[in-house]
């Protein structure tokens, strides 16, 4: 019975070919000819408890997660398939939209995590999931499932990382339910070794007066793409989406998001800045989609690229889709070198030319941690900006 869920019940069965370059909406900006997935079988996680980039504290860890029947349930997603199909039966591939990559996940997955929290419970405890490609010339096939019932509240780290120096491939799914009255903090974050492409397709349903915080941090991988997408599903419903990334070397980092206002009385908000630097190159592109009837939409986003060298490149895509008459959207997209007056105006209170550049990227990307209010999860946020940032000004 839980094999059939998983695999017949609610994945979409699509077919699909290895997205072009050329030709394919959303691939123009990141070419596949150099990945031959052939070459890369499936291979599960690392296993056991290991480290990541975050360690909230008090944290409780998905791989020791009790199954129970009452409360949350914080579980591999495979075992809660046999034991909790009423719950992940009615969500399991049915909030990611089709794709290549989706559909891989689909049919090879290895590791998974189910994050379920019945209604009217608060995890006062952030919970944390860690995933660790082990194995180099491998993909790992990884999903997560978040579920919050109504009036649920939870806070959950979902870090990716490797435990080697060689090429691999990551293929992600994130399918995120946040219902009635609920309340999720997400932080999903990638600092996967540099040679390893990295795929994701990322979806969150937010039902009626709901609300969603969504954090993405890509400081990894040396390319691929990301789809990232909220849908605002029930009047009244909120989502923030911050993300930033910090390249170097020849990195390729490619997100494409989309804020779908499906109700009228819905607000999104999102923000993302990224720090390039080599020969390396990102892509943001986004879409502000408000369907027909969603009136009253409030929507805002914006994209904010420092480039640092003449050889780093980015591109910013903003765009609108808009089917209702009652809305405020509005974006904003920035692609700029460092103000050469700015250090010229810091030398001269006598600054060195790189402290100056330095506090001209850390002002840049401190935007970024302003959208979070004091406490555990500015302070993490803020640490691990920072340290990339030292990795990538090395």
């Amino acid at each position: 019975m839980a094999s059939s869920v998983a695999t017949a019940a609610s994945v979409p069965q699509v077919s699909v070919e290895l997205p072009q370059h050329k030709g394919v909406p959303g691939w123009e900006f990141t070419p596949l000819d150099k990945l031959d997935l052939e070459k890369f079988p499936a291979a599960p996680a690392a296993a056991g408890e290991v480290d990541g980039l975050f360690s909230p504290e008090g944290a409780v860890i998905a791989s020791a997660g009790e199954m129970t029947s009452e409360g949350p349930i914080v579980a591999p997603l495979r075992l809660a398939l046999e034991r909790h199909a009423d719950v992940v039966g009615r969500h399991f591939g049915t909030v990611v939209r089709p794709g290549f990559f989706a559909k891989a996940n689909a049919d090879q997955w290895t590791d998974g995590t189910l994050v379920y929290v019945p209604r009217n419970v608060k995890v006062d405890a952030p919970i944390l999931i860690t995933t660790v490609q082990e194995q180099p010339g491998t993909t790992l096939h990884h999903r997560t499932l978040i579920v919050l019932e109504e009036g649920a509240e939870a806070e959950v780290w979902d870090q990716v990382s490797s435990a080697h120096d060689e090429e691999a491939v990551i293929n992600g799914v994130v399918e995120i339910v946040v219902g009635d009255n609920a309340n999720l903090k997400y932080i999903g974050a990638q600092s996967v070794n540099e040679k390893t492409w990295v795929f994701g397709a990322q979806r969150a349903v937010v039902a009626r007066d709901a609300e969603l915080d969504w954090t993405t941090l890509a400081f990894g991988g040396a390319n691929g793409k990301v789809f990232l997408e909220s849908t605002l599903d029930g009047q009244g419903s909120t989502a923030k989406v911050t993300g930033a990334y910090a390249t170097r070397g020849r990195q390729h980092v490619d997100y494409d998001t989309l804020q779908e206002h499906a109700a009228p009385d819905t607000v999104s908000d999102l923000a993302f800045r990224g720090l390039i630097a080599g020969r390396s190159s990102t892509v943001w592109r986004g879409m502000i989609k408000v369907d027909e009837g969603a009136q009253r939409t409030d929507a805002f986003q914006e994209a904010r690229n420092l480039l640092l060298g003449k050889k780093a490149h980015a591109d910013a895509i903003p765009g609108l889709e808009i089917l209702a008459d009652d809305v405020r959207c509005t974006h904003a997209a920035a692609i700029a070198q460092i103000d050469p007056d700015q250090v010229f105006y810091l030398r001269s209170r006598g600054l060195s030319e790189s402290t100056a550049a330095r506090l001209i990227v850390e002002g840049f990307l401190g935007a970024i941690v302003e959208r979070y209010d004091e406490g555990p999860i500015r302070t993490a946020i803020a640490e691990a900006i920072e340290h990339r940032l030292t990795e990538v000004l090395a």
